[in-house]
């Protein structure tokens, strides 16, 4: 489906939350998401359904100095 992630559109084959941030490759990392305007805290991506369309936007944090 096309969800739009960070300003851009892309085709994300996924139904949960959960599911784009592993399609992304960001499971595991430290990331802040918001969809539709409200941050949905980790423990609530994986119960929480995508459908085309919704705006995500993802942060996640990189380290280094």
């Amino acid at each position: 489906m096309k969800l739009i992630i960070n300003g851009g559109e892309r085709e994300v084959d996924a139904r949960t939350m959960a599911e784009v941030i592993d399609r992304l490759g960001l499971s595991g990392k430290p990331v802040v998401a918001e969809v539709d305007g409200h941050v949905l805290v980790a423990e609530e991506w994986e119960a929480f359904p995508v459908s085309p369309g919704m705006v995500i936007e993802l942060v996640h944090f990189v380290g280094g100095g």
